[in-house]
């Protein structure tokens, strides 16, 4: 059986294409530029170790949120058997899910206001990431990562909803990495300057198909969640 929740946080990282690229994309660029110049071995395979480093850190620091997130809300419902909570939780999901489709296919870009909430935490970790640079070894491409992974997203954010729904931290974290893995096609391509996937994705059709694809899991969540209410 297909795991809707998964399959989902994975299409929202693929398809968010554009707005991966305007948030991180840059800082790839940046590392692929900065990092010290290559005089032996190859130079393409050089750039990729800092960008897969960078990118690893990115995707663990998603991972440990979902396990926090999903963890956290499984243990408030053991100690306070909080059913209608979780319930409340799946059906935000599956209406955050809906509104993020709708962004995807550009019919409503609501979703992003949530960006608001992290920035308070980003004026902290923003001066602390910005010292990292320029990147000049594998562990500072990771750690910049693992930094960076917490920029405010209003696509992050909605698929941590998910992780609250899950009710688990195993379930929470593998929502959360299915997410990272999703991205990991844009930012590769904006990190080697390779935007044939990138300009795919942004196609109108490919957005609203996906968007709708999307709209389809939230509906889907929200039709188990108001069930299980009843």
């Amino acid at each position: 059986m297909i795991d809707f929740t998964v399959t989902g946080a994975f299409l929202v990282g693929l398809m968010g294409a554009g707005h991966c690229i305007g948030m991180c994309g840059g800082l790839v660029g940046a590392i692929s530029q900065q990092m010290p110049t290559q005089t032996k071995g190859n130079v393409l395979v050089g750039k990729l170790q800092f960008i897969v480093s960078y990118n690893a850190g990115r995707i663990l620091s998603y991972t440990l949120a979902g396990a926090l997130i999903g963890g956290s809300a499984s243990l408030l419902s053991t100690l306070f058997s909080l059913d209608i909570y979780l319930l409340s939780m799946r059906i935000l999901a599956g209406v955050m899910m809906i509104a993020t489709g709708l962004y995807i296919a550009k019919i409503w870009s609501g979703v992003v206001q949530v960006e608001r909430l992290g920035k308070r935490v980003w004026q902290v970790l923003g001066p602390i990431a910005n010292r990292l640079l320029p990147i000049k070894s594998l562990k500072q491409a990771f750690v910049a990562g693992l930094i960076w992974g917490w920029l405010p997203c209003g696509l992050v954010y909605s698929t941590l909803t998910w992780a609250v729904a899950a009710n688990s931290a195993q379930q929470g974290a593998l929502i959360m990495a299915a997410f990272g893995l999703g991205t990991l096609p844009a930012l590769f391509s904006a990190g080697v300057a390779a935007q044939v996937f990138a300009q795919f994705v942004l196609r109108n059709s490919v957005r609203m198909i996906s968007g709708l694809l999307l709209v389809g899991f939230g509906i889907h969540t929200l039709y188990i969640a108001i069930a299980q209410l009843n």
